[in-house]
């Protein structure tokens, strides 16, 4: 064979493999490397929209009243579109309306906000999603409160509190000081959001998968202990719930841990992230993880890299995990995507 058909065959083999690439990266559906709203409309297979204008140029003006519009025990996808604005309304999504689409223009051009603190988590939240099957893409929810004391009832400030199975969030955005995301209980998945906040912001007993999240750290000088990204509470060895991060970057302006342990099974895993110096060489704290032994805590890494990420200092009870170990968690698999996602990366 001459050199010039070699060079015909290998050129030939190359593009077979980067399509072959390229179709996997999306599971099942398009490939394509970016999730965006006209795919996640086609896959959710509905044009049955409700526009939310705050000019008046929808059917409401309300994000609220759009969704107090939607049939109680609703079967089938519909589309809440939010134009660009700010919507400054506390949004609640019942336990009785599943199969919700709230689509904004973007993260940067659709808002919903409010500013309260409260001793009450859910009290304070902006945003509360209780019903399954919701997605919402290209929204920022922010709670603007400012940072409470320490230890007092204006401390919590949520910007989204999620207590629903079967919830995704698409390129959106959370904003807050302390306890920005409750992210309660279900099966949830997160693909390139942003989250902001400087305490325990990702907290909760959720069994969630964050894709490609970009998570930034602000300062709090109430307490002289470092903030923590995430304070994941799992009580029990047969609790499946878990936090995991796949990618994506952690940077910032103060110091933090990438989790603290809440409970004595709190199992939170960081894999292929990029972590700035803004994550402390301890890595992990066991503080109020409840638990006279940090044995069972799962507090992992895999092949996590930037300033950050040196393990010369990390806490002795965390784990840089092998590639075996950690497939179960970096699977759509491990929060059951496959059976409920519209799409997924």
């Amino acid at each position: 064979m001459c050199s010039f058909t070699k060079a015909i065959h290998v050129s030939l083999a190359i593009t077979f493999l980067i399509s072959v690439s390229l179709t996997n990266i999306v599971h099942g559906f398009d490939a394509k490397a970016v999730i965006d709203s006209p795919l996640l409309t086609q896959k959710i297979g509905t044009n049955r929209t409700i526009k939310v204008d705050l000019n008046g140029n929808g059917e409401f003006k309300s994000v609220q009243a759009a969704i107090d519009s939607v049939p109680e025990g609703n079967s089938q996808w519909i589309i809440i579109h939010l134009r660009k604005g700010v919507f400054r309304e506390k949004v609640h999504i019942p336990p009785n309306k599943p199969y919700i689409f709230l689509r904004g223009n973007g993260r940067g051009r659709t808002h919903i906000v409010w500013s309260q603190s409260s001793s009450d988590n859910v009290e304070s939240a902006t945003f509360k999603v209780e019903s399954p099957h919701f997605i919402a893409f290209g929204i920022s929810f922010k709670n603007e409160a400012p940072t409470g004391v320490a230890y007092t009832s204006q401390n919590q400030s949520v910007a989204a509190f999620v207590a629903a199975d079967k919830v995704a969030f698409y390129h959106c955005a959370f904003y807050s000081t302390h306890n920005t995301l409750f992210d309660y209980k279900g099966r949830h998945y997160y693909d390139n959001c942003y989250i902001q906040g400087s305490v325990d912001f990702i907290f909760g007993r959720a069994r969630s998968q964050y894709h490609s999240c970009e998570i930034f750290v602000i300062s709090d000088k109430r307490l002289a202990i470092h903030g923590s990204i995430t304070a994941h509470n799992r009580e029990n060895p047969t609790d499946n719930s878990g936090f995991v991060f796949v990618k994506g970057k952690v940077y910032g302006t103060d110091d933090v841990y990438l989790g603290r342990a809440k409970g004595p099974y709190s199992r939170t895993i960081f894999a292929k992230t990029y972590l700035s110096r803004t994550i402390v060489p301890q890595g992990w704290t066991n503080w109020s993880s409840g638990a006279n032994s940090s044995e069972n805590l799962f507090q992992a890494e895999f092949k996590t890299h930037g300033p950050g990420a040196d393990t010369e200092y990390r806490a002795p009870w965390s784990k840089q995990l092998t590639e075996e170990e950690v497939d179960p968690f970096m699977s759509i698999d491990f929060i059951d995507g496959t059976e409920w996602l519209p799409v997924w990366l």
